[in-house]
């Protein structure tokens, strides 16, 4: 079948190969034909190092598709079911998932050091324990989520990461207050859907804070008051919060300098929201007195901070409601061997979103 794959961390272009066999599967195991999968700026980071990933690796982690073959052990799917794919699966016996917080649960993790596609040169490994710019993909069962027959495999293929991230970010960790004041740093798929979120849950005001003047524009149509790049961000926290700062920042970059001027726009007593996904060697750095002083709660969101099937089900119904926008989510369509250039979109921040045809 026909597979991305980055052969080795810092190369920034794939190569669309034939000759990839999906791989393991077996009891407790499903096969599923993908039929689309968003490209996610978390890709870029595994290409590029940013995010720890063995190579050599098929990207992509937002999927979605058709069961075509059910391993011995498995309930409740069955061949021809559509699904969407969970990187992060709840295994719902560890400390984490009898507290309630499945999203911090580790099972996942552990199948992302294993290989799960093949080659006649030697394995290859899925980005987070998945690899979805493939046609085929073996995953364990508890990675395939139904989905209803109304729900497009492109706009679930989004719920499955990116718009579950950032209406939980809003939604789950930082629960917005209605009438509350709220920036959001970085307007790609995760910002947007975060400030979707914020405004589900009233915030009054909603500041868009982005360098990519098409992603600021992009930001006013789902729900922000007001889109500035980072060289305004000081004047706009002047303007709507008399300098105080906001209540709620979401930092969807994942970079220590970002973060550090999050921290500084939020109010003190806010709250700074943690969403994107940064590398190991970047510190943020703070002092002890302004951590006391300020008394600004710090909250990391980890895919969208809540149980994700819940998640996943409250993404559908508020589609459903119109409550939130998912197909303008979806900016480029491209098909697999096209894939070089959503990524060289995706590196500019000329894309919200791409959504790739397998």
């Amino acid at each position: 079948m026909r597979a991305a794959i980055l052969h080795e961390i810092g190369q920034d272009k794939l190569e669309v190969l034939d000759d990839v066999e999906a791989a393991g599967f077996g009891p407790g195991k499903v096969k599923i034909r993908v039929r689309a999968t968003g490209l996610c700026h978390s890709d870029v980071s595994a290409m590029n190092g940013v995010l720890p990933q063995p190579a050599p690796f098929i990207p992509g982690h937002e999927g979605a598709g058709e069961i075509i073959d059910v391993g011995d052990g498995v309930t409740g799917l069955a061949q021809g079911d559509r699904v969407l794919l969970c990187w992060l699966p709840a295994c719902g016996a560890c400390p984490a998932c009898k507290r309630g917080q499945t999203q911090l649960c580790l099972a996942g993790f552990m199948n992302a050091g294993t290989p799960n596609f093949k080659r006649p040169g030697g394995d290859v490994f899925g980005f987070a324990g998945t690899g979805t710019f493939t046609e085929e993909v073996v995953v364990d069962a508890g990675c395939a989520v139904p989905i209803p027959d109304d729900v497009p495999f492109d706009i679930a293929a989004l719920i499955g990461c990116g718009v579950t991230t950032g209406l939980g970010a809003a939604i789950n960790t930082a629960d917005v207050a209605a009438g509350s004041s709220v920036a959001v740093i970085g307007c790609g798929g995760v910002g947007i859907s975060a400030i979707q979120g914020a405004r589900l849950k009233g915030a009054a005001q909603i500041v868009a804070v982005d360098p990519v003047a098409s992603r600021r524009e992009a930001a006013l149509k789902f729900g922000a008051t007001e889109a500035v790049s980072p060289d305004e961000l000081t004047d706009a926290k002047q303007r709507i919060t008399a300098g105080e700062g906001f209540d709620y920042v979401f930092e969807v970059v994942g970079k220590s300098a970002t973060a550090r001027t999050a921290y500084e726009t939020t109010r003190r007593g806010g709250t700074l929201c943690v969403v994107g996904a940064g590398a190991m060697d970047d510190h943020l750095q703070l002092n002890m007195f302004e951590l006391f002083f300020d008394e600004k709660k710090i909250l990391p969101s980890m895919y969208g901070g809540g149980d994700v099937l819940t998640s996943y089900e409250r993404a559908i119904a508020l589609w459903r409601a119109g409550r939130i926008d998912l197909e303008g989510l979806i900016t480029h369509r491209v098909r697999l061997t096209e894939i070089n250039e959503a990524l060289d979109q995706m590196r500019t921040g000329a894309a919200l979103r791409t959504c790739i045809e397998i």
